[in-house]
């Protein structure tokens, strides 16, 4: 029995459920296969994970709660299945309708409700992209630092389904430390709002947490509070080149105990860098004997202040057998690092169909980590690209698909990737740090949580959504 075969039968989109839909939200914003040319129609059905596609029944762009409280509730009577769905951005599959039936796009919800300065916080809709958001902050003084290397593309609502992280969160945390509270329509259409406006409450369980990370399979977000800090005007970036991939891992630690705290510090083996680079068109000649590289980002009001621990850093670094330290001090050279890194994962997707998976342990761990990877590679004959957040001990292992066989590539990886989640977990750490469970990373679950805590969580989710309907096939 495959793992999506357990979920009982749901009910039928019929011809009057149809109609129904359309009173709703408009012919317009209900797409179907016979309304939508095919291209068009086959994104609703993917995500960028791996080569993964399922079909949507039908397509939903609603315009606010109201219109996502009716669809609920019309689906909760038919027992329909419906899958919300971002900017389709995700590396999890959990954005896709793995049993047909309705997608929900909250496209539509693209509007910055209120930016309040008194108060440093901002009303915003699901569908706001990332970067949008962050300029529109930015250009008041403030900072929203969840930074996704997709963030010139997915929706503010989907960084909450994942908890989502990114570069800074090193620093500064993920998304879940900036959500003061958000509108949620339930399975069964019903409205709720999870928190208060407020940055302490104590007021009974924590709904807002528990929404943040659920992945859709709760209710749906239309409206988010996020809490804003003020924005760091400088920043100085160092790109470090090390002659020893296991010591650009251990690196990352050491610079913590010497003190400091960069705002961002990820790591690139040499294949990373060198696509990212071919990728993006970008001159790149590498010494032969570099093998990975560490970006780090120090940031605050004073750039003279910044300097002091810079030095640092290079006291540190000096330690570890590296080439010519560079360091970006003026826009473009700061932003052209940036842009290598954040098209890492572009690249590898150009490059080759790839598994990417999302393994995080404590940072002191990471050279553990990195070679258990290429180990594995050696003893299974896969090839693996890795980069990421090295600051918090998230490293996105890319394992390339290149020359393995169909049978090597569907079945053959099963026993490896369970290898290392089981790493992972060994060296204190779990199997997702902010790409979620979702559809592929389901089987493996219970290597990171015991029965005990799937047998709560799927308590609270039969609370929720006792039929089932709400983005089924994902976590469980």
């Amino acid at each position: 029995m495959s793992h999506l075969e357990e979920i009982k039968p749901f009910g039928r989109l019929t011809p009057a459920v149809q109609a129904e839909l359309v009173a709703i939200v408009g012919a317009e914003h209900v797409l179907t296969a016979s309304n939508l040319a095919a291209d068009e129609y086959a994104r609703y059905g993917r995500d960028q994970t791996e080569d993964l596609h399922f079909s949507p029944e039908v397509v939903l762009r609603p315009a606010n709660a109201d219109e996502v409280s009716r669809i609920m509730r019309l689906c909760h009577a038919h027992r329909l299945p419906v899958t919300p769905r971002g900017a389709g951005t995700g590396l999890s599959g959990g954005a896709l309708p793995a049993f047909g039936g309705v997608v929900v796009s909250t496209e539509r919800f693209n509007r910055i409700i209120d930016i309040d300065e008194r108060n440093l916080q901002a009303t915003v809709e699901p569908g706001v992209i990332t970067q949008v958001f962050q300029e529109a902050v930015a250009a008041r003084g403030l900072f929203y630092p969840p930074d996704p290397a997709s963030r010139g593309s997915c929706f503010l609502g989907g960084n909450l389904s994942e908890s989502s992280g990114g570069p800074r969160a090193v620093k500064y945390g993920v998304t879940k430390d900036y959500v003061l509270n958000m509108q949620v329509v339930l399975p069964s259409g019903d409205i709720i709002w999870t928190g208060a406006n407020t940055l302490k409450n104590a007021t009974g369980y924590n709904l807002t947490q528990l929404m943040i990370g659920s992945e859709g399979t709760l209710g749906i977000i239309t409206r988010i509070v996020f809490r804003l800090i003020p924005l760091p005007t400088q920043q100085l970036v160092l790109l470090v080149p090390f002659r020893q991939e296991a010591q650009a891992a251990e690196a990352v630690s050491e610079i913590f105990r010497a003190g400091m705290v960069p705002s961002a510090m990820e790591f690139m083996e040499r294949e990373a860098i060198e696509w990212s680079a071919r990728y993006l068109n970008i001159p790149l000649n590498l010494p032969e004997d570099v093998r990975a590289h560490l970006l780090i980002e120090l940031d605050g009001q004073d750039l003279e202040a910044l300097y002091p621990e810079a030095e640092k850093a290079y006291a540190v670094l000096e330690k570890y057998d590296i080439g010519e330290i560079l360091l970006a001090d003026t826009a473009a050279q700061k932003e052209e690092l940036w842009k290598l890194r954040r098209n890492v994962g572009n690249a590898v997707r150009y490059m080759s169909v790839y598994k990417e998976e999302d393994t995080v342990v404590p940072r002191a761990e990471l050279p553990t980590l990195l070679r258990g990877v290429k180990a594995l590679g050696e003893q299974y004959g896969f090839r693996s690209v890795c980069y990421g957040h090295a600051g918090d001990g998230n490293l996105h292992v890319n394992i390339i698909r290149g020359e393995l066989s169909d049978e090597q590539w569907h079945h053959g990886l099963e026993e490896p990737i369970r290898r290392l989640f089981e790493l992972c977990v060994q060296l204190g750490g779990t199997i997702s740090g902010e790409h979620g469970i979702g559809l592929v990373q389901r089987p493996y679950i219970g290597i990171a949580l015991p029965e005990a805590n799937l047998a709560l969580m799927r308590g609270i989710k039969q609370v929720f959504d006792p039929q089932g309907i709400m983005n089924p096939g994902k976590i469980f």
